[in-house]
């Protein structure tokens, strides 16, 4: 399989980020002409920490149609897929959906919908089988707990259950986190535990959301790593998109300070959730060598459409990203109306390669359970 960790060197426009390294430089975040502002009919952007901006984040419905100008009746709301999988979405995510609009791609991605009720065939709690791969689940040792290993070299440790916005299509929004919680010392056991191992060549930090952590204790795992230079810590995102803010020089201090090499994977699927703000944060993480990566995963009336990604592309590469995989829908129990078809997502896939580049066309993939790696699915091109 390859390595979900790339370098951008040798493409025109990104330069190859160095290593990761202590103080910037530059402060980043520097305004550019095609960063255009949020909207004049949005809300001003929050303000606060961004952990007082996740205290404040929508938790209901009504306060969401009240956000976005739109009659409750107007949205297609469950109250009983709420309370299976509660509502969340920051205020400043809230801001890039289209006010007054209850058909907006962002807004299907965060909405607790009657279609979530559905009961759809293949369709399950633990769709790519990851519970059965715990490490922990038949280890003596209870440092084991949280760590899934499925392909060689890589090592991914589940550090937290929460994240600052619940995705409607989680492939972990039934995931056992209270079973694999583990304390301060039994995760530095783990990795002290797996760092013991040659094998190993990658640690990739997930939840959850592993940048929910404070910088405390994201530094002390970064320490543990740092120990073996030849291991490259990856860290797997959304917040950076949902609060850009989360990217502060105290983190990376945290990260940069500790390690020699450092991904971050960002989660955007869409377009509309790359604005200035968020072009910013990843330009802060570039400037402190930090290789930023996106996944995208495809879904129905959100970015099934070839111009919709040729356009998340763009926006990536622009501030210094590069999209590297598009998923294919893990059939997760409550997301059925999400999934797209596999030979219609090659088709979109390869009406994408005809309108951009290859370094800004991701990868189709789709994870099968008990593979060595995940599987690339070959594009479909126009005739």
């Amino acid at each position: 399989m390859n390595r979900l960790i790339a370098t951008s060197g040798g493409i025109s426009g990104i330069d190859p980020a160095p290593s990761c390294v202590e103080g910037s430089g530059s402060q980043g975040g520097t305004h550019r002409e095609n960063d255009s502002p949020p909207s004049s009919d949005q809300h001003e952007r929050p303000r606060g920490s961004w952990q007082t901006q996740l205290r404040d984040a929508i938790r209901t419905p009504l306060a969401l149609a009240h956000a976005l100008g739109i009659d409750l009746r107007d949205l297609p709301y469950s109250l009983d897929a709420q309370e299976s999988f509660p509502l969340l979405v920051p205020k400043a995510y809230v801001q890039r959906i289209k006010r007054g609009d209850p058909e907006d791609p962002l807004l299907r991605q965060v909405l607790a919908s009657v279609e979530e009720l559905n009961d759809a065939e293949g369709f399950g709690k633990d769709p790519v089988g990851e519970v059965q791969y715990y490490a922990g689940k038949n280890a003596e040792s209870e440092n084991a707990n949280a760590v899934l290993q499925k392909y060689s070299g890589r090592a991914l440790l589940v550090v937290t259950g929460q994240c600052a916005i619940n995705c409607r299509y989680c492939f972990r929004r039934h995931y056992p986190y209270e079973e694999q919680r583990q304390s301060s010392r039994q995760r530095q056991a783990t990795l002290n535990q797996l760092l013991e191992s040659d094998e190993l060549k990658e640690l990739i930090l997930s939840g959850g959301d592993p940048l929910i952590l404070p910088d405390s204790q994201l530094e002390k795992i970064a320490r543990q790593v740092g120990s073996r230079p030849d291991v490259t810590l990856r860290i797997h995102s959304r917040l950076p998109i949902v609060i850009p803010d989360r990217v502060t020089e105290q983190l990376l201090d945290a990260l940069c300070g500790q390690v020699n090499k450092v991904a971050v994977v960002l989660h955007s699927n869409h377009h509309q959730e790359i604005d200035a703000q968020v072009k910013q944060a990843i330009r802060r993480m570039r400037d402190r060598g930090i290789t930023v990566l996106n996944q995208s995963v495809m879904l129905a009336k959100v970015n099934d459409n070839a111009a919709v990604l040729a356009q998340l592309s763009d926006r990536l590469f622009d501030a210094g990203a590069l999209p590297y995989y598009i998923h294919l829908l893990d059939r997760v129990s409550g997301a059925a109306h999400f999934e797209v078809e596999e030979d219609e997502a090659r088709r979109i896939i390869g009406e994408l390669a005809e309108l951009r580049p290859g370094y800004l066309v991701p990868r189709l993939a789709r994870e099968i359970t008990g593979a060595g790696s995940k599987r690339q699915l070959a594009p479909i091109y126009p005739t």
